[in-house]
């Protein structure tokens, strides 16, 4: 990965969009469905405070010029088609407000980014927004129900999980959230699973196994397992190395030995 993936809130900011044609146009379009402020302007757009520059400018001269001058004000720049010039790169967004999913190449291929959106749009339910709203609304009866942190995520784990009462795969009515809560539903116990790892990266893992890996809720590794492996896990799932005999937290525990 060479590049940190990050949702940059614009909405009421001014974000500074040069040039004219179709990208400049498809610019500014994406700032102000975002809510940011458009501002044409390079120095007017320094002095508002903007931190993010779009500059779609075909004259080379032009262009290097803008881009010095941005930079050495700090904001972050983004040339449409040129990725070598970026500081950030826009992805595909499938949108189902509030939730977001990003799809990003680094730059090698819009086309590619913006397929993948199309075949998850087909896979996302249209309520999967409102569903996100329900359990932010729900926040603090959920801290109330299960008032441990630990207790609470395992709980959302199980309910959101393949098959589960809120699975985020499926139509939900209105009032899913509520009625998960007031069915009194129990996060699952502890669950262990076993895996020989015998990749050396992450390349290497298995679909199966880097599903395992970001849904465990603690990682038993044994200390010849690559780093690089154990990077792929949840960063809040604690690692534990083999041999460990101590208490184990509820969920999933995934037990990971070295071929």
């Amino acid at each position: 990965m060479k590049t940190l993936p990050l949702f940059h809130r614009v909405a009421g900011r001014p974000v500074i969009v040069l040039g004219e044609g179709p990208s400049a146009d498809a610019k500014r379009r994406l700032v102000e469905r975002a809510g940011g402020v458009v501002v044409v302007d390079l120095e007017g757009g320094i002095e508002r405070g903007a931190r993010l520059a779009f500059v779609a400018i075909d004259d080379e001269a032009g262009l290097t010029a803008a881009l010095a001058r941005l930079r050495r004000a700090g904001l972050l720049v983004n040339v449409p088609d040129r990725p070598a010039l970026c500081d950030f790169t826009t992805p595909s967004v499938l949108d189902r407000d509030p939730v977001q999913i990003a799809i990003g190449t680094d730059g090698a291929s819009a086309g590619l980014a913006k397929h993948l959106r199309l075949r998850l749009e087909a896979l996302l339910p249209d309520t999967l927004g409102a569903l996100a709203g329900a359990l932010a609304s729900a926040r603090d009866a959920i801290r109330v129900r299960w008032p441990d942190a630990a207790e609470r995520r395992r709980a959302l784990d199980a309910a959101l999980e393949s098959g589960g009462p809120l699975d985020p795969l499926v139509e939900h009515r209105a009032d899913a959230v509520g009625a998960w809560l007031a069915a009194g539903h129990e996060q699952r116990q502890c669950e262990k699973v076993e895996i020989t790892i015998t990749a050396r990266t992450a390349d290497g893992l298995t679909l199966r196994q880097l599903q395992l890996l970001g849904a465990a809720d603690a990682i038993v590794y044994d200390p010849a397992v690559p780093a690089a492996i154990l990077d792929r896990a949840r960063a809040d799932a604690p690692r534990l190395p083999l041999p460990y005999d101590g208490a184990l937290p509820g969920g999933l525990v995934l037990i990971l030995h070295a071929d």
